[in-house]
């Protein structure tokens, strides 16, 4: 059950899915993927599931687009007997299982870098996703978590890019416009490319310290930028795609009735598989990020699938 299309990550989570489950099906392991993919909001997310609980799956994997507004209907699906996984985002549901990285922590990596740049004093903006949805809190609690400890960074505003890289673009030159002397800003997923573009058009004397992404896109607008203003910094943490299709070997294993070591659990509710963040790019290994880059497209993502044996050895008795 995915709610949002618009977006490349959401693309290369539905390709790998697909991939991962034509492994399983070539093995006999599984008969089916049952995709609910679309635009929609909490209703007819909830109508995604009621859907796919009336096809008699054996598991769900849901992305959330609400950190509750699912929970009545992911339970009703616990007490079917389904398995249920929510992959990328976490959620707080009794019996509902959680595959991603931990969203938080992730925010708070680069909100810390940003911070040091900035010696921890100056003028940012903050540029969040959705408001509401689960990965988009747990990212903006894990910004003010670093950003209490430096009383002397200023946020000057904050505003929503609704995870869309034109929104993003449109969101900071205002603030551009606004602030043209910010010494930086935090952002997340592909508003970055947004608003580096935004940067790089208005060019204004001091170029802000900038929060980016881990896309293949992003890398190259960095090292362009740097032909120019030598100066410019940023870091790139990957919020990789492949939690999801990693969410759908360890459900697979789970309906084979292999025993998951729950000493490996944790997360709000004890039911998170917690997967390593792939790679984070800074300025010392742009170079090793854009030779992964080099026979991708510009919208991929550094991404990290967790192999068969990975997920066995490491969540499984």
């Amino acid at each position: 059950s995915n709610p949002f299309i618009s977006s490349e990550y959401r693309t290369q989570m539905i390709d790998e899915l697909i991939q991962v489950n034509q492994e399983y099906m070539d093995q006999g392991l599984t008969t089916e993927l049952v995709l609910e993919n679309a635009d929609t909001d909490v209703a007819g997310q909830i109508q995604q599931l009621q859907n796919l609980m009336a096809k008699g799956v054996d598991a769900i994997l849901v992305n959330p687009g609400d950190v509750n507004g699912l929970n009545a209907t992911l339970e009703e699906a616990v007490a079917k007997g389904i398995l249920v996984i929510s992959v990328d985002q976490e959620l707080n549901v009794p019996g509902v299982y959680n595959v991603g990285i931990d969203q938080k922590e992730w925010a708070k990596t680069s909100a810390q870098w940003l911070a040091d740049k900035l010696g921890g004093e100056g003028d940012i903006v903050l540029i969040e996703g959705f408001p509401g949805h689960p990965a988009n809190v747990a990212r903006m609690d894990g910004v003010s978590e670093v950003l209490a400890n430096y009383p002397n960074i200023n946020v000057l505003a904050t505003d929503t890019g609704r995870w869309d890289e034109a929104t993003g673009q449109q969101v900071m030159s205002n603030f551009l416009s606004a602030y043209p002397n910010l010494d930086g800003y935090w952002t997340q997923d592909g508003m970055a490319i947004g608003a580096l573009q935004a940067v790089m058009a208005a060019n204004p004397a001091q170029w802000p310290v900038a929060v980016g992404e881990g896309r293949c896109q992003f890398l190259k607008l960095w090292e362009e930028a740097l032909q120019d203003h030598p100066e410019f910094d940023s870091i790139a943490v990957a919020n990789p795609p492949g939690v999801s299709p990693t969410g759908l070997r360890i459900a697979v294993n789970m309906l084979q009735g292999k025993q998951v070591d729950e000493s490996k659990l944790g997360g709000a509710n004890g039911l998170s598989f917690v997967i390593p963040v792939p790679v984070v790019i800074t300025s010392e290994n742009l170079q090793e990020g854009l030779d992964i880059c080099a026979d991708k497209p510009d919208a991929y993502l550094l991404d990290g699938i967790m192999s068969e044996q990975e997920v066995l050895d490491t969540y499984f008795k």
